[in-house]
């Protein structure tokens, strides 16, 4: 493994940041990031594209969940959109220039990109994020469930860590554009020698698995399982993976039952 990748392994990984909704700090929010690096937590992060082409961190098409905002994310600018605040706490949406600016390569990042699921993978999109990523002077990578997002990335900039998201890919909406095949192909990770993924993030609910494990083996690809909640995950994880993402607990104090 290269350095970067070495220490984006090191240490688990803080889902959305060290998020704790009922004491107002929300996921992928400044707060939450601010909580992580405290703590000394790698921290993965999600950004969706904008309408003027930004990188906004948040994890939903749909600005209704979490924010004072509606519609979809995609509809807006990043000029709007950072005006908007969070139903809770005091944070307002940001865009991921500015996480780079609070993190200042204390702690690791990973970059989920959310994808849109276009024919042309958002790839001037694609492309914007990885520039970033490389300007960057701290650990960073990124990663996406989108196999076409990540080809764009390789053949952008090959040098920009860059990892696949997976699970049992099992039929409902979330792949409800995939056919039978497709589904086998992502379950399996069968696209990495088009893909050539530098590492595995995997549904902890799902491993083991064919393809994932075949890559851990034969490739020497490390793998982060999302998203550990409970003791019995860990233990799972323990197994079958080299590092997790985590959320609702501290991994560094033991558990007690």
């Amino acid at each position: 493994m290269t350095p970067d990748l070495q220490a984006i392994f090191a240490r688990p990984i803080a889902h959305r940041g060290y998020h704790d909704a009922d004491n107002g700090i929300i996921e992928n929010t400044p707060a939450a990031i601010a909580a992580a690096v405290e703590k000394d937590f790698a921290i993965e992060v999600d950004v969706q594209e904008t309408a003027d082409g930004e990188a906004l961190v948040f994890h939903d098409y749909t600005l209704d969940r979490l924010t004072e905002g509606t519609g979809k994310v995609i509809e807006q600018t990043a000029r709007d959109l950072v005006r908007i605040h969070m139903k809770t706490g005091s944070n307002s949406l940001w865009l991921l220039q500015d996480l780079f600016d609070l993190v200042d390569g204390k702690v690791p990042l990973v970059i989920e990109i959310k994808s849109l699921l276009r024919r042309d993978a958002q790839g001037a999109f694609v492309r914007r994020v990885i520039d970033q990523v490389a300007a960057y002077k701290g650990a960073a990578a990124i990663k996406t469930f989108d196999p076409d997002m990540l080809s764009i990335a390789r053949s952008h900039n090959p040098s920009v860590l860059r990892g696949i998201v997976a699970d049992a890919a099992e039929p409902g909406p979330t792949y409800g554009l995939h056919g039978r095949m497709d589904r086998f192909i992502l379950r399996h990770i069968l696209h990495a020698p088009r893909t050539r993924p530098h590492f595995i993030s995997y549904g902890i609910k799902d491993l083991p698995k064919a393809g994932p494990s075949l890559l851990h083996t034969l490739w020497k690809l490390p793998i982060m399982c999302w998203t550990v909640r409970t003791r019995e995950q860990r233990e799972k994880a323990a197994k079958y993976a080299d590092q997790i993402v985590f959320e609702g607990f501290d991994p560094d104090i033991k558990p007690t039952i």
